[in-house]
């Protein structure tokens, strides 16, 4: 019920409120719920590129600021007042009335402490809009450009035609050496911790 009044706020046609918009890939769980519904909605108000900007921004309010994350991680406080303590925040930020609203049904479903997770949601939704695939390299070490440029064509292959690539590199000296690849819905797991561990599991088994 909350869900399908979120996006009530329409000004256009009953009938194309009624009307739902397919996002281009689907996300699993209650969050991919709520970014598919988001999509939908900013599909027919033809706010996508807005929405995705408001979503960034709070977000990032969630992960730099302390007090308005454990607000939003807080379980114990009144689902209404939390919707309106959101909604009043993100309009001082200057977020778009929409997806004050998105948030605020949020809050009253008692589903904003899940906002990081939709936000991913919603991010990987306008990456398959856009004729994205999303790669994650996870490395040891820094790579350097040419290094980079070899996996960029390696992973290649995975992408359909059309698609483009979008990577992003990340450093985890966790990982002892090696590479760990998210490329869509595949993970490929290339790194030395991982052999080590597989090859501990081995010497355990046979002691």
């Amino acid at each position: 019920m909350l869900l399908k009044r979120a996006f009530s706020f329409s000004s256009r046609s009953l009938q194309q409120q009624r009307t739902v918009v397919r996002p281009p890939v689907q996300v699993a769980g209650i969050e991919g719920k709520y970014a598919s519904a988001l999509y939908s909605s900013g599909v027919k108000e033809k706010t996508l590129d807005s929405l995705e900007k408001d979503l960034r921004q709070v977000k990032n309010l969630y992960d730099t600021n302390n007090e308005f994350k454990s607000f939003i991680d807080n379980p114990l406080l009144n689902k209404l007042k939390k919707k309106e303590a959101v909604e009043a925040v993100l309009k001082k930020q200057g977020i778009s009335q929409q997806a004050q609203n998105f948030f605020g049904i949020l809050a009253e479903s008692g589903r904003i402490n899940k906002l990081p997770i939709v936000v991913n949601s919603f991010e990987t939704i306008m990456r398959a809009h856009r004729g994205e695939l999303h790669v994650e390299v996870a490395s040891a070490e820094i790579l350097n450009k040419k290094h980079e440029q070899a996996l960029s064509d390696a992973l290649q292959k995975f992408a359909t035609r059309g698609q483009k690539l979008n990577l992003t590199f990340a450093v985890k000296p966790n990982l002892v050496g090696g590479l760990v690849v998210n490329i869509g819905d595949k993970y490929i797991d290339l790194s030395m911790a991982s052999r080590l561990k597989k090859l501990d599991a081995v010497v355990k088994g046979s002691i």
